[in-house]
């Protein structure tokens, strides 16, 4: 036993080679299935155009596929028409063709059937292949209006927000859901706390995966005295220790006095040399934003203010603010 536990160290770099060669085995194999996909579309899209067959081409092969192979999985009418809609859509679109063998079929379903414009269709599979999305987690961010929110909280926002906003390196969003907390309106601070340690990993999902969880009451100490910091977090894209206050009620001024203390602590005493600056976010229940430009306007830290929702967003009024908010800005540029 103690031999074995001796060579332990050496023995797992054979098992990353394994976990690695799988891992490459699996891209390759899915490659293959995407292309098989869109090829067949291709097929199914030109036969359909020909006036010998037309639409009945596709009922035609799904019955052909059932008498002669029935143990083959996604070729019956509505599996074929999706790889005739695939091939289709994308057919003309030259920027992703690099990203279609990346997503899973499942993924490229989902996008197909819910996003409604190229632009968030790109956008949904750049989040794939980022964040590394299943099938369920990929269906809860598009459910829950993930691309209208992140796109609203890339607005033009007034100088001491944006300097926020860039100073966190553009990594949080202006509103987040927390639909997947078991807690009603009325809970605590620390109910909340307690909730979304329970379910973190859906809490990391939607604030990004390169989140690390560290801990939560995180002690620093200055002076005489300790406080203690709700969530702690490392950022690996940013490099740097992340902050999270959560306040059950609306945005108030002296939380981001009290942010500033815990930054200043963690800089001095826990920081490595190697990072950047540590980042703070206070997440509210609701916030006024001229209240938060006023209170950021002399803050010394970099810090930004989020609210969170309990339950998921209507999906069609985000859909609105956010056309509206794009009429405005091709407005504001014909005006120029």
């Amino acid at each position: 036993m103690g031999e074995l536990m001796l060579y332990g160290g050496q023995f797992q770099k054979v098992v990353a080679i394994i976990e690695s060669a799988r891992e490459r085995a699996y891209r390759k194999i899915n490659e293959e299935l995407i292309l098989m996909y869109r090829d067949i579309g291709e097929y199914i899209s030109k036969q359909s155009e020909n006036a010998e067959y037309g639409d009945a081409f596709v009922q035609k092969l799904a019955d052909f596929f059932a008498e002669n192979y029935p143990d083959l999985k996604g070729f019956n009418r509505r599996g074929l028409y999706r790889m005739k809609q695939f091939y289709e859509l994308y057919k003309d679109e030259e920027k992703v063709s690099t990203l279609l063998t990346q997503l899973s079929w499942s993924n490229h379903l989902k996008i197909m059937s819910a996003c409604k414009t190229m632009d968030e269709r790109i956008f949904y599979m750049s989040m794939c292949i980022k964040e590394k999305y299943s099938a369920r987690e990929l269906a809860r961010q598009i459910d829950s209006g993930y691309y209208e929110r992140y796109m609203l909280s890339q607005k033009p926002l007034p100088p001491a927000v944006e300097e926020a906003r860039k100073a966190t390196g553009n990594v949080f969003l202006d509103n987040y859901v927390l639909d997947f907390l078991d807690v009603p309106d009325t809970a605590s601070e620390y109910d909340l706390q307690k909730s979304i340690i329970r379910n973190l990993k859906d809490f990391i999902l939607e604030i990004g995966k390169d989140f690390t969880f560290i801990g939560e009451e995180y002690r620093v100490q200055v002076g005489k005295h300790d406080y203690y910091i709700d969530l702690l977090f490392y950022h690996r894209g940013l490099s740097c220790l992340a902050a999270f206050e959560l306040k059950i009620g609306e945005f108030k001024p002296e939380y981001v006095g009290k942010m500033n203390l815990y930054l200043e602590a963690l800089d001095r005493e826990v920081k490595k040399e190697n990072e950047n600056p540590s980042v703070g976010v206070i997440l509210c229940a609701s916030k006024d934003d001229e209240v938060v430009e006023f209170a950021l306007s002399r803050s010394l830290s970099p810090t930004m203010v989020s609210e969170y929702n309990l339950k998921l967003i209507d999906k069609k009024l985000l859909q609105k603010k956010l056309k509206e908010y794009i009429e405005l800005a091709e407005t504001a540029v014909d005006d120029e």
